[in-house]
């Protein structure tokens, strides 16, 4: 018989509890499996219960058992300094991509994987069995994978509509400043909305609790939000197809001069930077929330820090960061051309 010390694997186990339940001894066991018969006395009395359960022995929880025996931890779980850490910046609102990017530049290389940080939080899920460990993710999903696609909504007719096919292709790889997306958060009180406008280079987000969501009166907001920044810095803006955008078109007259275009039917991703910056945000707002219950500092003060919050494609630069060096270059442009020769 040979010696072997691998451990053994499902299927021998599965061997072992038929044969043992067809009343074979260890010996003749062992010797079916080429194992020694300490081997598989040692299986059969760490995995069976004692009295009248004695030949209970199932495969499957000997599986479970061996694999928790070997299981040392997460990194998280055995870096208490770092697992500190890292929960502290997802407590901020902070995601793992931006934690291991911040990392890294910090310590000039890899420190943690995001992988590592969602499967350590889905581990103490599973573990715990407490909800609360999904609040530390940016969607709080409780399960991993992509949720079910709502239904669509109607086909709108929005006067001097431009479809998004005819915006500049410019606007697409995020390099030029000034072209902005915006759309509405809504909630499940009626009548409860906030205007969001996402700024696609720099990814800036401003963030407006509104009274409706009216034509008119968003067209004015929008003007009114738009109009004191430089032109370079207020080139395009990209809609959906919701009515409350409808009074598009006064954004085009001077002064602003604003370029609208609006997405396919129902092809909101489309506009995907404000899209993203709205299901970020809804950790801080969920659906659920009634507006009217919260202090206008504390949205405005989470505004702030969602704005200086580093992001990977910024090379985890803030988006203040980056929209304040776009302004600050069209300032100093605009002096040098009035300043006396």
């Amino acid at each position: 018989m040979g010696c072997r010390y691998q451990q053994l694997d499902l299927e021998e186990r599965c061997t072992i509890a038929r044969l043992r339940e067809g009343g074979q001894s260890i010996r003749k066991i062992a010797a079916a499996l080429d194992r020694s018969p300490s081997s598989i006395s040692r299986e059969l009395k760490r995995n069976t219960g004692s009295g009248s359960r004695a030949a209970a022995y199932q495969p499957g929880y000997a599986q479970e058992q061996t694999r928790a025996r070997r299981w040392s931890g997460s990194r998280l779980e055995r870096n208490a300094a770092l697992r500190d850490q890292v929960l502290g910046l997802l407590a901020t609102r902070w995601s793992p991509g931006q934690i291991c990017g911040w990392l890294k530049l910090q310590a000039g290389q890899t420190v943690i994987g995001v992988e590592t940080i969602y499967r350590f939080i889905y581990a103490q899920l599973k573990r715990t069995n407490d909800g609360a460990w999904r609040h530390y993710l940016p969607r709080a999903k409780a399960r991993r994978g992509r949720r079910a696609k709502k239904g669509g909504s109607p086909a709108l007719h929005i006067k001097a509509r431009v479809s998004i096919d005819q915006r500049p292709d410019i606007v697409t790889d995020r390099a030029q400043p000034g072209h902005w997306e915006a759309d509405f958060m809504l909630f499940a009180r009626y009548g409860q909305s906030v205007l969001v406008l996402h700024e696609r280079t720099s990814r800036l987000t401003i963030f407006l609790k509104t009274g409706n969501r009216k034509a008119e009166p968003t067209a004015d907001e929008l003007r009114h939000l738009l109009e004191p920044l430089p032109p370079p810095l207020r080139r395009t803006l990209t809609f959906d197809n919701g009515t409350e955008f409808a009074e598009h078109h006064r954004l085009n007259a001077e002064p602003l001069g604003l370029a609208t275009f609006f997405c396919d039917p129902h092809s909101p991703w489309q506009k995907g930077g404000v899209e993203n910056a709205i299901g970020r945000f809804r950790r801080i707002l969920p659906r659920r929330t009634d507006l009217d219950l919260v202090d206008p500092d504390q949205i405005a003060a989470a505004v702030v820090a969602f704005n200086n919050t580093p992001r990977q494609c910024l090379d985890f630069r803030t988006p203040v960061e980056v929209f304040s060096e776009h302004l600050l270059h069209f300032k100093r442009e605009s002096t040098s051309r009035h300043s006396p020769g």
